[in-house]
């Protein structure tokens, strides 16, 4: 299996496919790479790059403890590994803000950022509450309950369903309460004006209670472009790829 070396020596486990403009998908807490399974196809016109943050599926934890930029610094030693001058960074749901980090932290790395129910902090009720549900199932050992959740929230075939099932399973528990707890913590409102590069929003049209963080960064990023998935709750990745992957390749032409 494909590693590369992270922050202080922590192995992470990466997939890359196909060539050209490279494309890098960050994963939600827990979900790993196979959550972006069905992005695969993208690889006949760019290089898609998936991989598993420390402590989830097949990578490593280390010994740090988890912040957004330990996260975002992975990140960079992975492009930097595979020798990559710029990417494009794709995070889904807290994946985004990861991205979101790694983009501000890196800006002459970045060429395109696109946000799937992306937010930059948490600040209502229902997501905040959606975080303390997960802080609270890991901490009462329900990692199980968990996978099983996301697998079938997300799987749109019963083996796809086992398969995100599993590789939550696979995840590090400790790490995964961090994630948690760093999500709910993490803010770069106050920094969004800073982000030069254009930016695809994409928000599911049935995914209510994220809207108001679409509107948001809308608003608050220069060169941001909002786009609706139709019918669309917050699972676009998997459960819309085929329009999902039509955004994305129409977004990176552009570039």
């Amino acid at each position: 299996m494909p590693y590369i070396t992270g922050t202080n020596q922590t192995q992470i486990y990466y997939e890359t496919h196909g060539e050209g403009k490279p494309i890098v998908f960050i994963h939600p807490p827990g979900m790993g790479h196979v959550t972006f399974k069905l992005q695969q196809p993208l690889s006949k016109k760019f290089q898609v790059i998936t991989f598993d943050l420390r402590g989830n599926g097949n990578s490593a934890p280390g010994t740090e403890d988890i912040t957004i930029s330990l996260l975002a610094t992975d990140i960079l030693q992975l492009i930097d590994q595979l020798a990559l001058e710029k990417v494009v960074v794709c995070g889904y749901s807290n994946g985004g803000s990861i991205a979101l980090e790694f983009a501000l932290s890196n800006p002459e790395r970045v060429e395109g950022i696109i946000l799937i129910g992306g937010f930059s902090e948490v600040n209502t009720f229902l997501l905040r509450s959606e975080f303390k549900l997960g802080i609270s199932t890991v901490k009462m050992k329900g990692l199980s309950v968990l996978a099983k959740v996301l697998g079938k929230a997300h799987g749109t075939t019963k083996e796809y369903k086992k398969e995100i099932e599993q590789y939550v399973k696979k995840a590090n528990v400790n790490i995964l309460y961090q994630m948690y707890i760093r999500g709910l913590e993490y803010n770069c409102s106050h920094r969004l004006k800073d982000i030069k590069v254009p930016v695809l929003l994409v928000d599911g049209s049935f995914d209510f209670y994220m809207h108001s963080y679409q509107r948001f960064l809308e608003k608050e990023i220069p060169n941001a472009e909002r786009v609706f998935v139709n019918k669309a709750r917050h699972q676009v990745p998997t459960r819309h790829a085929h329009t999902f992957n039509q955004l994305i390749e129409t977004f990176i032409e552009k570039l």
